[in-house]
């Protein structure tokens, strides 16, 4: 006697659209617990591999995971004292700077008078509203809170890092016991899948940024940009940020070039020689360095891309692409998900079975 409960389509799709809702809500909510957990996570896998040889070399587990814990730090401290030493660098052209935007807004300003036949001082005076509009908009008290969060999870991260090194094998066996007997293989499968996905990933970013930094450099030094390697090098690190890196990368050897040289070309060659490393990096570096380890096609890793940011932020943004290849892993082994898995993958088939039916189909026809 078959006893299986039916459920309509419309109860299983208000069912899905209700716990979408529910999991959305919950990671809005809960992201700033749940953000340093899954960072700690993802750094943890990638300093792994440094733990266990340093265990096989005789090392004690405990002084193996600090070992790789400060190694972790001094890398993250070598990449803030690169982007710190960039702003330290802008900030000794920052008076030049106010004098010559100044001087280029006067231009912008004289020139909109006589091709609008506004007056100057009425020009004036809405940019200074604008300007004291945008400053009081920008929630002073709001971004002092966010500040304190990063310096709350700076702090936590390294912990969470250090416990989850250390209580490997017991996270191991609790997700072992989450399932029956017949479906440990497959798990063991997911897990193994997803650690080989993440350090991939984290390795391909690596190369990338240092494929970047190269071309950044070369491009600026061939213009004449001054300091073209610290310009190339925080460009690259910056354009790792989905997005928001690329741009800021760009506009700051701009400012750079607009400072310290005479000629208004300079800048404009700037934009030239990084629009083309982007185009390099979005077409070939990505595609076949970056992407091609995670295997998600470009239009999915865009949609979850901006997702992440919707949801995070930046913070969002750096995790959603490897996330999104841990839940392929998982929907590949799922049966009744397995169309979703071949959705976010990049195996694009030459003809869709669609196609062939309407062939068939307009054949009967005639």
């Amino acid at each position: 006697m078959n006893t299986s409960l039916k459920i309509p389509f419309y109860a299983k799709a208000a069912l899905i659209l209700i716990s979408v809702f529910a999991l959305v809500y919950t990671l809005q909510v809960g992201q700033h617990i749940i953000i340093p957990i899954l960072y700690a996570t993802i750094v943890a896998i990638l300093l792994n591999p440094v733990v266990n040889f340093l265990i096989r070399k005789g090392t004690n587990k405990i002084i193996a995971i600090f070992v790789a814990v400060i190694l972790a730090i001094l890398v993250v401290f070598g990449i803030l004292f690169i982007i710190s030493s960039q702003l330290t660098m802008f900030s000794e052209t920052l008076p030049q700077l106010k004098v010559k935007f100044s001087l280029a807004m006067a231009d912008l300003v004289h020139w909109i008078s006589n091709k609008m036949n506004i007056s100057e001082p009425r020009i004036t005076t809405w940019l200074s509203d604008t300007e004291n509009k945008l400053i009081s908009n920008f929630a002073i008290g709001e971004k002092i809170t966010e500040v304190g969060r990063m310096l709350m999870v700076c702090v936590l991260l390294p912990v969470y890092l250090f416990m989850i090194l250390y209580y490997k094998s017991l996270l191991l066996e609790f997700i072992r016991k989450l399932f029956r007997a017949e479906h440990h293989i497959a798990v063991l499968e997911v897990l193994i899948k997803s650690k080989k996905i993440i350090q991939s990933y984290l390795i391909g970013l690596f190369i990338e940024m240092l494929i970047i930094a190269i071309l950044n450099s070369v491009g600026l030094l061939l213009i004449g940009i001054d300091y073209a390697i610290i310009l190339g090098i925080t460009g690259a690190i910056l354009n790792i940020i989905p997005y928001l890196g690329g741009i800021l990368a760009t506009a700051i050897p701009m400012l750079i070039a607009f400072v310290t040289k005479d000629s208004s070309s300079y800048p404009l060659l700037v934009l030239i020689v990084y629009l083309f490393i982007q185009f390099f990096d979005n077409h070939y570096v990505i595609p076949y360095v970056v992407a091609k380890r995670v295997k998600i096609n470009a239009l999915m890793s865009v949609i979850v891309v901006i997702i992440g940011g919707a949801l995070w932020g930046i913070s969002g943004m750096f995790v959603s692409i490897p996330l999104t290849a841990i839940l392929k892993v998982i929907f590949d082994h799922i049966e009744p998900l397995k169309p979703w898995g071949f959705l976010l993958g990049n195996i694009v088939p030459t003809a869709s079975r669609f196609n062939f039916m309407r062939k068939k189909s307009n054949s009967s026809h005639t």
